[in-house]
């Protein structure tokens, strides 16, 4: 079997990052590189986001709810299709990172955070993790550039405070992640975004991980 038939096996790869970390960039990419169908998230057309930044006690349930959704119609999508595609975010940050960020700092309440996760629990037995998780490990100097850079109004209002207390619990989540096949992939030290060493290095690493996976 030729290395291209190989990573035609995989069915599913995801990227898993805070917000900045590089993960639309990434997964566009590598969709490129490999010939992958490419799931991104829906920011832009989230009917939420722009409510949510400005007020976030009113508007974290709704939100997450449609996160989740999207994330789980994605999933079901790419276990029935044909194709290896590669998903911007996973619908496990959505719960264990997000959803439970807006909890612990007041942001959500007890009743509408455990209804949230029960939906989750619901959903995630539904489906199965990703063949290959890729997580973008980007500290707040890097994620505050990338996030400048892209210049999302919305985003303006997101404090150092709350991407330090998601990288924590992305930290946390990775650090006991036993789902699957993990690459961590360190975004403060390889630019792959403008540089095309960086970005040549990352596919490297990538088709080292894929073929473990055989």
């Amino acid at each position: 079997m030729n290395q291209k038939d190989q990573v035609s096996k995989i069915k599913h790869v995801a990227i898993a990052g805070n917000i900045g970390a590089g993960k639309t960039t990434l997964c566009t990419q590598l969709g490129k590189s490999f010939n992958w169908d490419i799931h991104y998230e829906s920011a832009d057309d989230n009917p939420y986001l722009v409510d949510f930044y400005n007020d976030m006690n009113r508007w974290s349930f709704n939100l997450q709810i449609y996160f989740l959704n999207s994330r789980y119609r994605q999933i079901l999508s790419i276990l029935s299709g044909e194709k290896t595609v590669i998903q911007d975010r996973t619908i496990y940050e959505d719960a264990y990172i997000f959803a439970r960020n807006l909890y612990d700092m007041g942001l959500m309440t007890g009743r509408d955070y455990h209804n949230y996760l029960d939906l989750f629990e619901t959903m995630s037995s539904q489906i199965q993790p990703p063949d290959l998780l890729i997580y973008l490990r980007a500290g707040i100097p890097t994620l505050v550039d990338h996030i400048q850079m892209r210049g999302r109004e919305y985003e303006g209002s997101i404090s150092l405070d709350y991407l330090r207390r998601l990288n924590e619990k992305y930290e946390a989540w990775i650090e006991t992640y036993r789902s699957g096949r993990l690459l961590i992939i360190n975004a403060d030290d390889i630019d792959f975004a403008r540089n095309q060493e960086g970005l040549s290095k990352v596919v490297d690493m990538v088709q080292a991980e894929l073929h473990g996976l055989f």
